[in-house]
Order: structure tokens, then sequence, then C-alpha cells
């Protein structure tokens, strides 16, 4: 191409000599050209290139403008344009048929779902009606904490096949298991089966109400065609006056794309003990509505003949202008007298050599089959048993990594996110995620920080979901090399979010903790002893690893080299006591407390640290050029840097650094009489400096420890190990608080409205991380090692005494545990990153 210019430009040379303007002779001008005509073609020639000029100068900040305005829009669009590397993803689900049918709607109680983007859903509600309320039916159907359910949960569940959950209602007990079955050409059958049984002896015949609906994901195209018993009950509607029939169904048959042909049936044990039976066929708009279309769709009926009434669902019920009459959502209605059982049969029509359906006794055989097999393999990936558990401990901890991978879902949508190129948030490109949650009550969508404590659970269990679910959160990369941190995908998700969390900017990631998956996964293990598909996983997964490495050495470097800050902090804050630094997963963690670029954060560097640690061990697995990965792991490393960057020597602890005052406070303004208080604000008390800020003492400080990267000999070590068992610090009997009571901020609100989070309370990933960590010190030579040994018994044991003495009284593993009682607090059940106490038992840290 520099040939061609090169060429183009000779030529045009040439014909510029070729055809120069001829040269007058004095013969040839006028005797009156010098004075007259010739004066004033030159002056027309002047102003012609006067004007020429001018043209061309409109013409290049034109030409400029123009191009501002493409740059504009082309850094508009980056943030929600894909990387265009490789998927990573296997091209469809069928891929992994044992995993394609599975409980991915963790947000339910109970709900069943296909990997697919247009998914048929299933899923159950009931109620008591013996003592609903008036106007308030109890109806359960969404895993909520306002319902106070005393406990539930997964007890067993692979992955791959089955789970058996137990849910304890107020007055029932409700046991829901499913196992899937492989056959056909679009996924196979399976079977759901609910069973309740009444608490207490005087329950025995009172009617609990169950509602198994069908219905179609976000725009998912499908038939729902609804076949009915034969029963001739006839039902009459009080406030209307009108009979007709109301009555249950036998079964749905259906069509998708994807599923072909199926049908839905249904199957009552005992029907001497069926009260009654009605159905509901209409349409919903998404499947987030589910709950209010069914209540919609309840009347009160009573039967002629014996006179009862019962809360029935009304049948066909579209409206007058709908005259399709095409059902999106139907919904089987059997009500009956405690102990009571539905099995919900799936089959495909390609399934052709289905020998019996896949229920009653060939369903138990195949269930305790499933179950047996499951704990065989439990034990031997953690050998609970062989390290002396007792029964009761065992129980807890299947129940723990079980309700860890039956909350893993299936989601298919697209994010909000903003730039700060975008005056509003645009869309993410459409794309499924599949993912573990961290609590299915009040998280049931994917988060990335926490993925990576789920995954180091998980890939214990089954590597090969471990990497699928890695797969899918890389593919969700776009071309800037960022992952945006909570991904709220579908009606259903996004229907439980405040709108003020929904949108997700660029310049604010999670903390990488997918390297710790894959440092945990590969750390030590010869390339002999990793699997051909493992080798090719990785090797599609390099080309986003590296984009994403690019993107938080760039995207998040300090003001000197070796030195970061997570971006996000709300730098004109007036009412918060600290601004948040939620990128960074601690949200109210204490900061610098006025936040600028000159900011460095310590857990931030030691992630980026760990980061170049794993991608140069990668690189080497799989032959790729890690050079620079293992420069920069050496230079991060360096602990004379690290303590020239982040040692404090007055305080004597590793801390951030930035404009910083430690007195702060909140105040409230005053108001005139008869007006609202106004809100608390923010007051300085003292003016903030450049300085460490060690006046706090907290997890943020033992990341040098965490990532493990000081010496062992390292006297900074011995002094965070010896800050760590002081009780004034972080050391409680229930396992390290998040922040020390010496801390200015320690159990601090952060505004009048927020109260504290990271701020005091006992978090079980970081408390993790710090046991693997002294594990790791606790089996290398040096000065400190038996201190690391000490330590390590001690906070291994009160972590799981704790989490486990919790368990017992609630029935719940919690969000978070109290640093003063130990009592579990936040969120429940939080079954993501505080499952690692299976971890801490089975003492697997890599």
């Amino acid at each position: 191409m520099t040939g061609g210019n090169k060429k183009l430009h000779v030529a045009g040379a040439s014909d510029v000599k070729k055809n120069k303007p001829k040269v007058l002779k004095s013969s040839d001008q006028s005797p009156h050209s010098k004075n007259g005509a010739s004066s004033k073609s030159n002056v027309a020639t002047k102003k012609t290139h006067k004007i020429g000029s001018l043209y061309s100068g409109v013409g290049v900040v034109a030409i400029s403008i123009v191009s501002w305005f493409v740059y504009q829009g082309y850094l508009e669009t980056r943030v929600n344009s894909p990387l265009t590397e490789n998927k990573v993803v296997f091209p469809t689900s069928h891929d992994f048929p044992e995993r394609y049918w599975g409980s991915f709607r963790p947000g339910v109680y109970f709900g069943m779902k296909s990997r697919d983007t247009h998914s048929l859903l299933a899923g159950l509600m009931w109620f008591m009606p013996d003592i609903a309320a008036a106007g308030n039916l109890n109806l359960r159907h969404l895993c909520d904490q306002g319902d106070n359910l005393e406990q539930y949960g997964w007890r067993e569940h692979d992955g791959r096949n089955f789970g058996v959950q137990v849910i304890i209602d107020k007055f029932i007990q409700l046991e829901t298991s499913f196992i899937t079955k492989l056959g056909g050409n679009h996924g196979g059958d399976w079977t759901a089966r609910i069973h309740v049984e009444p608490r207490m002896k005087e329950l025995v015949g009172q009617q609990v109400t169950l509602f198994f609906y069908l219905t179609l994901d976000d725009n998912g195209k499908g038939l729902l065609q609804p076949i009915r018993m034969i029963d001739n009950m006839d039902m009459t509607g009080i406030d209307t006056n009108q009979s007709a029939k109301f009555l249950g169904l036998s079964a749905v048959h259906g069509h998708t794309e994807r599923l072909g042909d199926f049908r839905v049936s249904f199957h009552h044990s005992e029907q001497n003990s069926i009260v009654h039976t009605a159905f509901l066929s209409t349409t919903v708009a998404s499947p987030n509505l589910v709950k209010d279309a069914l209540q919609s769709g309840l009347r009160l009926m009573e039967d002629k003949r014996t006179k009862e009434r019962h809360i029935s669902l009304a049948g066909v019920l579209f409206p007058k202008e709908d005259t399709l009459k095409q059902p999106n959502f139907v919904v089987h209605q059997v009500t009956g007298k405690l102990p009571l059982q539905l099995e919900v049969v799936y089959e495909s029509n390609s399934f052709a050599e289905r020998e019996t359906m896949l229920r009653g006794e060939t369903y138990d055989t195949l269930l305790q089959k499933h179950r047996k097999e499951f704990r065989n393999q439990f034990e031997s990936k953690f050998h609970l048993q062989k390290k002396g558990f007792s029964d009761e401990e065992q129980d807890f901890a299947v129940s723990a990594m079980s309700n860890l991978i039956g909350g893993i879902g299936y989601f298919y949508g697209s994010s909000k996110v903003q730039s700060v190129h975008n005056k509003e948030p645009v869309p993410y490109w459409n794309a499924p995620l599949y993912t573990a949650v961290p609590s299915r009550s009040f998280f049931p969508r994917g988060f990335l920080w926490d993925e990576g404590f789920h995954n180091l659970i998980i890939s214990q269990w089954d590597r090969e979901i471990s990497f699928d679910i890695m797969a899918h959160w890389f593919d969700l990369m776009n071309v800037e090399g960022w992952i945006p941190r909570e991904q709220i995908l579908g009606s259903e998700a996004r229907a439980r979010v405040p709108d003020e969390f929904v949108v997700q900017r660029n310049n604010q990631g999670n903390p990488p903790t997918f390297f710790l998956v894959l440092d945990a996964m590969f750390k030590n293990r010869p390339v002999r002893d990793i699997g051909t598909l493992e080798l090719e996983q990785l090797n599609d997964m390099w080309p986003r690893l590296v984009s994403w490495y690019n993107w938080f050495n760039t995207s998040l470097h300090g003001p000197e080299p070796g030195s970061y800050y997570w971006r996000g902090r709300d730098t004109a804050s007036v009412r918060e006591l600290n601004p948040k630094s939620l990128s960074s997963g601690l949200d109210d963690y204490p900061r610098a407390s006025h936040p600028t670029p000159d900011e460095r954060h310590l857990d931030l560097r030691c992630w980026i640290t760990l980061a170049a640690k794993v991608m140069a061990s990668i690189a080497d697995i799989i032959g790729r050029d890690g050079r620079k990965y293992h420069e920069a792991f050496v230079f991060l490393s360096d602990n004379k840097l690290l303590n020239a960057q982040h040692w404090s020597p007055t305080a004597k602890r590793y801390a951030d650094f930035g404009l910083h005052s430690s007195n702060v406070t909140l105040r409230r303004p005053k108001s005139n009489p008869g007006q609202p208080k106004p809100d608390k604000i923010r007051v300085v008390l003292e003016e903030p400096t450049l300085r460490y800020v060690d006046d706090t003492f907290g997890y943020v400080n033992l990341f040098p420890l965490i990532i493990e990267i000081l010496q062992p000999d390292s006297p900074q070590l011995g002094q965070l190990l010896l800050d760590l068992r002081s009780p004034n610090l972080l050391w409680t009997k229930y396992g390290l608080r998040s922040l020390s009571k010496t801390s200015p901020l320690y159990n601090k609100r952060n505004t009048e409205h927020d109260p504290p989070y990271w701020r005091g309370p006992i978090w079980i990933n970081v408390n993790y991380l710090v046991v693997r960590a002294l594990h790791h010190y606790s089996t290398v030579e040096g000065p400190h090692q038996t201190r690391a040994t000490l330590l390590y018994n001690e906070l291994r044991e009160n972590l799981i005494a704790n989490i486990f003495r919790e368990y017992k009284r609630t029935g719940y593993i919690w969000e978070q545990y109290n640093d003063a009682s130990g009592a579990g607090q936040g969120c429940r059940p939080f079954t993501g990153w505080s499952t690692l106490v299976l971890l801490l038992m089975s003492e697997t840290y890599a």
C-alpha cells in the first residue's frame, strides 16, 4: 500500500512538469498589461488564494467535527460491543444433555427449566385454605424472607440427575424432588414429586392446595394445550351465581421449537384424599407476573352436591378481546387432605425407547440409586467421615453444597450498561448465563466476584460444571475486556432489583476471583495429568483471560507503577460518612475519606498480583508466551516495593493510601420549625492529608497475607499474625470480624439509613482466604511457621463450630455473622460463599 501511494505521488509530480503554465514573452504581452490587466489579474489571484485557503480551513474544521462525532459514536458503542474473540461456551446446551433440564430457577421455591434461551418453565405454588386469612392466602411461590419459613433448601443435589429439597412451612413440611432422564432428541424426560406432610398430628386431614404451572420464558413461543379430567363436579360461583364445571387437568400437551412435542401429566396418590381439582388456562405477559395472574384467576366456588366451598381456579379465562385464546400459562390445581402427594411427569415425544413412565416405584428406585451414588461421591471428594465428623455434621455439609449446586440458574436477557461516553444507559446484547447465585431469597442472580468463591467449591465437586459457568461469564466480556459485575437477566430477575442497582458502569469491575478458581484447579498439576478437554477449554478461554487481565491492569492503574485504585467512589457525596467502593466487593469498608486519583488500594494491587501469577501459570500449561505476566508477578510481589507503597511504619500495618481524615462524622443540619428534618450530612472536623489510611485495620490490611505474597521470613508477616490474634482488633471466637474495634468507623452507619455492612460482621469468604493462607504458611519453613499453625487450627475450628451451631439453631446458613455473639445475620439462606465452610471442614485449599 505504501508503494502504491509513492507511485501516485511521483506520477502527480510528473504531470505538473508536463503541464506547467506557459511563460509569456514580452512580445506576447499587451502594452498596457503591466499597469492594467496584469495588476488586476494578480489581485484576483490573491483573492482566489485567500478564498481557497478559507474553504480549505473550513473543510479541515468540518472534517474534524465529523471525525469527532464519529469517534464519540465509536466510544459510545464500545460499552455494549462484544469481544470479537470466539465464544467459549459450546454452541448449544444439547452438548450437555445430562444438564439440559434442571432446577435452574433458584428464585422460586421449586421450579424446572431447560438450558434454552426461551425455555418452558414449570413451577409450584401452595397455600392452606383452612387457615387462609381474609384477603391473604399466604400463597408461597418466590423464595422470600418475609414468608418466615423455618427452613428450606436442597438436602441433596448433584447438578445433573436429581435433587431432593425440604421446605418447612408453619404447619406443613414439603419434600420436593426431581429426576431427569436422558433419551430422545430434545433433552429427555423429567419427573417432579411434591409430597406434603402435616407437622403436627392434629393437622392430619387438614387441607392443602397445590398449584403446578407451566409457562414460557420471556419472548418464548410455543403451544400449551390443557387436557381436562373427566369429572361430574358442578361448581357455582357464589358472587356470579353462574354454573360451570371446574375440573383439574390430566395433562398438558405442548410444543416448542427446541423441545418438539411433549406431554406433561399430573398424578395424585391416594385419590380418596383429593377434595377438589381445577385449572387455569390464560395468558401472562411475562414470567414474573405468574403469581398475579394465578391470583386473579381464583374464585370462591360452591359444590352443588356437598355445599362445600372451595377457593378454585376459574378454568379458561381470557379477555373478551382475545379471539385467539392460545394460552401461554396453564395451571393444575389440586386440593387434598394431608398427607398429599402430586407427581408431575414431563415426557418428550422423541423419547421412543422409554420402557415405563418415571413415577411411583420406578421413581423411588431410581431416586434411591442416585442418592446412594451422590453420598459415595461426596465422601470420596471431601472425606468428612474419614476426618471424624459426626453424621449430623456430614448431613449439614452435604446440604450446604447441595444448596449451592441447587442454586445454579440459567438466565437469558441483557444488562443495562453505561460508560462516561453515554448520556443514558444502553442495553447490553442478549446472552445466556449459567451461574450459581449468592442467595435464593435475596440475590437470585449472578454476581461476578461471588461466582469465583462459589466455584472454589463447585470445581471440587464437578469440574465440567465449573468450566461451563466460567465460559458463560467470559462470553459476557465486551470489546474493552470488561464484564458487568452484576447480571440481572430476564424479567424474573429484573422484577426483584431496585432501579438504582440495575445499571452497570464500565469503569467498575469486581475482584477477578475466577483467578482463584483457575489457580486452585491447576496449581501444582503436571500437564500430563490435565485432560484433553480441559486443555482445549483453557485454550479457548485464553484470549478472554488476556483481555480481562488487560482491562484490570490498564483501567484501574494508579498514580505510580505498581499502584491501583478502585473506580466508582462518589467524590461529591455529602451524606456518606465514607464514600463506598462497591466495585471492590467490600462496599462500605473504610477507604480514604476523600476519593481522589491519588489513592492506592492494597486489596486491588494484590488481586492483580494473583492475576499475573495465574496468567503466567496457564500460559506455561497451554504453551503460550507468558513472560510479561511472569515479569508482572515478580514486580508486584516484590516485598520491598509492596512495603514502600503500602506499609505504614507508624501503625506497623499494610494499608491503603490517599487523601484522608480520621475525624469525620454525620450531623443533621438545622431546620426551620415545622419543616421535615433534613438528612444527616458529613462534617469533616480535621482537614484531610495525603497519608496511609492506617487508622483502620480490617480485611483489606490482610491481603498481602491472603494472596500469599509475603516471604515466609518477612517481619511484616510476623506482625500481621500477631495482630490477627488480638481480640481488640479482628479476633473473635466465631471468626475474624471485618473491621477492628479500634477503627473509627467500626459498626458505624455509612448514612443514617445504611447500617454497617463490612464494618464489623464476620464474612466467610474472607475468613476462608485467611485460613487458606495460614495453612500455606504453616507448611513452609520460617520463623512464623509455628504461629501460623496455631492460628490456622484455632480459626478453622471457630468458624466451623459457629456456622454449624447457627445452622442447627436457625435452620439456615447466613450471609454474615455477628462479631459479638456469632449469631447469623443479613439474608438467609446464603448458600453462596458461606458454603465455603465445606472446604474448611475438608481442608481443601487447592
